[in-house]
């Protein structure tokens, strides 16, 4: 059995230890936001933030979260994340969509370490979220945005 923190609140998980997070959240915990993408950790879709940092869910055994605290995007909180959502909302980010929540959530883990990045930093941090629809200067307008709009 395995306990984490989903969101805020305790889960336990009592199934095979080798099951990816990714499907411990969308199939028992019915939480869907989070996508599967390529199930190799290459395009992004699933990125949740484990301990306060982004993570592949669709390559993370449930079995190594133990005790840990997991934020999906039905979750993630805060100001980086309201100036994140919003700059995302403003400036229409999104295409299709399917990326977005890997996309916002990665977003939100550079502005909580980077306040003010550089595009260097954000081209970094982005780096392995894949959007097809190639939204990726909207995607980096929107984070200096959200970075802006936090300074005051």
């Amino acid at each position: 059995m395995v306990t984490f923190t989903l969101n805020g609140q305790e889960r336990t998980f009592d199934g095979d230890p080798d099951t990816p997070l990714l499907w411990v959240i969308r199939d028992f915990e019915k939480l869907t936001g989070t996508k599967y993408g390529c199930g190799v950790a290459q395009c992004g879709a699933c990125t949740v933030h484990l301990d306060g940092m982004p993570r592949r869910s669709c390559v993370t055994p449930i079995a190594t979260i133990e005790g840990s605290d997991v934020v999906t995007i039905e979750g993630v909180s805060g100001k980086e994340a309201d100036a994140v959502k919003t700059a995302w909302t403003g400036l229409d980010v999104p295409q299709c969509g399917y990326c977005q929540s890997g996309q916002v959530m990665s977003a939100v883990a550079l502005l909580q370490m980077v306040p003010k990045p550089t595009d260097a930093d954000i081209d970094g941090a982005m780096a392995g979220n894949i959007c097809r629809c190639a939204t990726y200067h909207r995607i980096r307008a929107a984070i200096h945005n959200a970075a802006n709009s936090m300074e005051g």
